[in-house]
């Protein structure tokens, strides 16, 4: 994966996807981490990380859309979360054992940038304020998750495709037209119900009015009796 990596075109202090951290270093903080990293493009389905290897870098998903996901025996996915551009992956892994415990593939092309480990740890410890925004951002995507998964544990299928619908709308895209990322398999594995049960919920939810669904594309159309799915469950 670094063999492909690549010389930024443009410095951290132009950066116009800088992350909320980054932006409260200074000039001098700034090109410490300017020359501490190097900047790769991935395509669409490459492999950004994998599950069980060292770390050995902070990776910051400058642009793109990347899916978090661990293997279960016989190679069966659970896909965790979808992370979203300016985020940096595996930092649970960094404050942990130095084991990165989950795998990241690129959802759309993306680009991403390689951090020394050692020159972020510094940061860290040398600016309260870009700590401070490491770790908000660490412990607001632990809770969203920790919330979604207990949710979707205490639901039925109704329920959970609801949820993901809306998480969909309102967490990743923002707004209530969008197109699925992946095939309606990941889909399932998101949710943790087969593919034959997402597909015939998201169907009975087109017949009734609630979502316009072609292909991938869904437009959520009826949102309040959506949000009364996902609370009864």
């Amino acid at each position: 994966m670094l063999d492909d990596v690549i010389k930024k075109d443009t410095s951290c202090h132009d950066c116009k996807d800088i992350s909320c951290a980054a932006a409260v270093l200074n000039v001098q903080e700034l090109g410490l981490v300017n020359a501490n990293s190097h900047e790769s493009f991935l395509k669409k389905g490459e492999v950004i990380l994998h599950e069980g290897s060292l770390t050995s870098h902070i990776i910051y998903l400058k642009t793109g859309l990347a899916k978090e996901y661990i293997k279960h025996s016989g190679e069966k996915e659970q896909i965790l979360q979808i992370v979203k551009k300016h985020t940096y992956l595996g930092l649970p892994s960094l404050f942990g054992d130095r084991i990165n415990h989950y795998s990241y593939a690129a959802l759309e092309d993306c680009t991403i940038c390689y951090i020394d480990i050692s020159m972020f740890n510094n940061l860290i410890k040398m600016n309260g304020n870009f700590a401070y925004e490491i770790l908000v951002s660490t412990s607001r995507d632990n809770l969203n998750n920790f919330n979604r998964f207990l949710h979707q544990s205490q639901k039925k299928i109704f329920g959970r495709v609801a949820d993901a619908l809306l998480y969909f709308s309102r967490i990743i895209y923002e707004t209530t037209q969008f197109e699925l990322p992946f095939p309606r398999q990941e889909f399932a594995d998101l949710i943790g119900v087969s593919r034959e049960s997402a597909t015939r919920v998201l169907i009975k939810f087109k017949s009734e009015g609630i979502i316009d669904l072609k292909g991938r594309s869904i437009t959520i159309v009826n949102v309040d009796l959506l949000e009364q799915i996902s609370q009864n469950g």
